[in-house]
This record gives C-alpha cells, structure tokens and sequence, in this order.
C-alpha cells in the first residue's frame, strides 16, 4: 500500500462535512478579509498550495491550519479569513503537493490515494514552510498550528516543535497513519509546547479513552495542556450548518482565542 498507510486509517478517510459547508463565525463576528493565493516551497523542494489571509491590525498572533483529508478545501480558505478578521494572520497549507501538483481541491478531488502517500515528515516538512512564511514577514511573533481531523492528528505532532506557541487540533485521530508510524499519544512525550485539543463525544473514531490515553502521556511533559469534549457532539461538529451544535462551535471559537492570546509572545524559540 502506498507510504505503508494502515488500512483501516483509509476507511476512516472520510470527509468532515458538505462541499459548501463554511466555518461558523467567532463570537463577536469578523471583520471582512479577502485572502490570497499563493505557493510555496518545503525543504525537499515540494512546490505546494496555500491560501494567506492577512490581519488588518496584526494582533502578533500567526496560524497554520492543516485542513482535513481534502487539503486546500473552500472551508479551510474561508477559516483563514476569519481568523484573520479576528486580528490573527493565516495560512492554510495543501498537503498534496508531491502527488497532485498545485491547486485547491474541490468535491471531486480523489483525496483518498494522495492521503495514503502523505507521510508525517513530509506534513511537517509543508508546516514548516508555513511557519517560514509567516515569520519572514515580521507581522506576527508567535505561531500555533490548528487542525481539523487528519489535520488535527498532525497538530498534535508538532507539539515536539519549540518554535511554536501552541497546537490546537479539532477531532484528530489517535491513530498510526502509516505502519509503525507516530501518533498524538507516541508522540505526546516529546510535547514542548502548549496542547489544546477538541473533541466531539459522540465521534466514534476517537473513543474517550484515547483521549484519556492522550492527556496521561502529556502529563509528564508539564506541558500545559487541555483536551476538552462536548458532550453528544459528532465528529466535524465546527460547521456552520450544524445550527444545533452552535453553542459548542461558539465556545470552541472563544477557546481557541483563549489560547491563542495567552500563549502570544511565550515561544520558546
């Protein structure tokens, strides 16, 4: 199997939500932002996608978001706009660069072969072309990751990066992507930065105890640490046409901004 992905991590590929779904605003709204296109380039010399939205008043605050399964997604463009009409520059990255060239991908993108030839490596390799990016604007001095699903999982993983802030990930597995491969929980030992993590309580794929598992293996790292579950909410719940889960949306927003804004200006690189 390509990149050795563990075949029940395939079935599990499915997508977070409708092609026309949009993220639900913060509290409070956004100030209107109109992102832009652009490429950029890992360490191996990977040519990906992104999207950059850019705060009108810079809050020193700076996000990459790891999107799900589908990579550059519409949502994942309109979420960098709306982090950045909260005072928070973004960008959100494409994974796909290595096996389907440049683009964003739309619903009738076939994620799921491109997906199995990701590897934790070469994610990292585009997040940290993202962080680059970023930082060589001089716009922000803090920098977290936010993730969605398969891109939350990956979140998590760059806990081991002391350039960032914080990692915030929406609903991210538990599991191996490829054989052998790490996980949150592998991982979560070597954590040197602050976790915020968001889970649903009726998703099925992240039993509670996985995310008992996870927060026993952080525990050690005295890192701060919160992995917070809403009670009855599915997997994907951050969409804003699941009107009757707005309240956990609303409240998701307000502790991600939490996050972010404690931890502004405390990297530790």
């Amino acid at each position: 199997m390509p990149g050795g992905v563990v075949a029940h991590e395939l079935r599990e590929n499915v997508v977070c939500f409708a092609a026309d779904a949009l993220p639900p605003e913060p509290p409070g709204g956004a100030v209107p932002v109109t992102g832009t296109d652009l490429t950029l380039t890992s360490a191996d010399g990977t040519e990906f996608s992104a999207f950059e939205a850019d705060a009108p008043t810079p809050s020193g605050a700076g996000v990459v978001i790891l999107p799900d399964v589908r990579g550059l997604f519409a949502f994942y463009t309109r979420l960098a706009e709306r982090f950045a009409g909260v005072g928070i520059d973004a960008v959100s990255i494409d994974y796909f660069g290595r096996t389907a060239g440049t683009g964003h991908r739309d619903k009738d993108f076939e994620y799921g072969p491109h997906v199995a030839q990701t590897t934790p490596d070469g994610v990292a390799a585009d997040v940290d072309a993202a962080v680059r990016r970023l930082r060589e604007r001089g716009r922000v001095t803090s920098i977290f990751t936010v993730g969605f699903c398969f891109g939350g999982s990956n979140s998590f993983l760059q806990a081991a990066r002391p350039d960032l802030a914080g990692v915030i990930g929406f609903y991210g597995g538990m599991r191996p992507r490829v054989e052998n491969g790490p996980t949150p929980i592998t991982r979560a030992p070597q954590a040197k930065v602050p976790v915020l993590g968001l889970f649903g309580g009726a998703d099925q794929s992240i039993p509670a105890e996985k995310v008992e598992e996870f927060g026993a293996a952080l525990a050690p790292t005295g890192v701060e640490h919160t992995l917070h579950t809403y009670p009855g909410a599915p997997h994907s719940f951050f969409d804003r046409s699941h009107e009757e889960y707005a309240q956990e949306c609303a409240d998701a927003w307000t502790r991600m901004l939490a996050f972010v804004n404690d931890h502004t200006g405390k990297s530790t690189a």
